[in-house]
């Protein structure tokens, strides 16, 4: 997808029932619903059955069964509760009647109490550092094939800079973290914060699963390897905008057993931390039959 308003119109689900929803896929180049796709879509659908006062501030999800392109996805609300000031909901998503993906989200009104964070990193701002899809420029001529498929998966809807240099950091091995700014490509028409919700859950399946992998680039670049993620949890701490910019700060704590385990500080320009973001995904080498 070229544009913004692309992903928000993928995102924005059709109403079928009252608590029932069907969206359209992105036709990803690797042959699967990307994840990001169906953590939005799931908080659309659980953001249209809620009260107007009350905002997400955290949703948990498990990704069930890989989603085929060519099948749209049906989202099924149940109600969980309503309370004087917290609204659940849990959200099922289903291809051909069979549940690929679940997720809870938690929504609040607005509330005053203690106030802290931890402090934002203090690393290269995003005005002096190169896109990502500048950067894969590079090898453009000595290695086209790379070029085609780098820059096939990656998004345009999203102006993605990373803070370490991309093709070094991705050609041998390092330690797991990974910084990288982001913001939209282009402004966004929405004041309306459940979109800037979703856009940031459609987004925050980016670059996280491979932070896991960092640590073991040299061993897994030469094998046929299967990534999927597994699940995912965000919470909403404070008030943001999309398409302002936003630093995705990631580590990865831990990878064993063909699982790897990352979790990411979302920070805005004013040094406020945003969002937080924890995932556990598949790191398998592909068995031939």
């Amino acid at each position: 997808m070229q544009t913004i308003q692309e992903v928000v119109d993928l995102l924005t689900l059709e109403k079928t029932s009252p608590n029932t929803f069907s969206g359209n896929n992105y036709i990803t180049p690797w042959g699967r619903v990307f994840g990001g796709q169906v953590l939005g879509q799931s908080l659309h659908a659980a953001y249209q059955s809620v009260p107007n006062d009350r905002v997400a501030h955290s949703m948990h999800a498990y990704f069930i069964l890989g989603g085929q392109l060519n099948i749209p996805i049906v989202y099924e609300v149940d109600p969980i509760r309503d309370g004087n000031s917290f609204t659940t909901r849990r959200v099922v998503a289903k291809q051909n009647k069979k549940t690929i993906f679940i997720m809870s989200a938690s929504f609040n009104k607005k509330m005053t109490g203690v106030n802290h964070q931890i402090p934002m990193p203090n690393l290269a701002q995003p005005e002096g550092l190169k896109s990502t899809l500048d950067q894969i420029s590079e090898i453009e001529k000595s290695n086209p094939k790379m070029h085609h498929r780098l820059k096939s998966v990656l998004p345009r809807a999203f102006d993605i800079r990373p803070v370490e240099p991309f093709l070094p950091k991705y050609s041998k091995n390092g330690k797991p973290f990974d910084n990288i700014w982001f913001t939209t490509s282009d402004k966004l028409n929405h004041s309306d914060i459940a979109m800037h919700h979703q856009l940031l859950a459609y987004a925050s399946d980016y670059n996280l699963l491979s932070t896991a992998t960092l640590p073991h680039v040299e061993e897994l670049q030469n094998k046929s390897m299967f990534y999927a993620s597994l699940d995912h949890a965000l919470w909403f701490h404070r008030d943001f905008r999309i398409d302002d910019w936003l630093l995705y700060a990631m580590d990865s704590p831990s990878a064993s057993n063909s699982r790897g385990f990352s979790r990411g500080s979302i920070f805005n320009k004013k040094d406020e931390l945003i969002a937080s973001v924890a995932q556990e995904g598949l790191i398998s080498e592909l068995i031939k039959k």
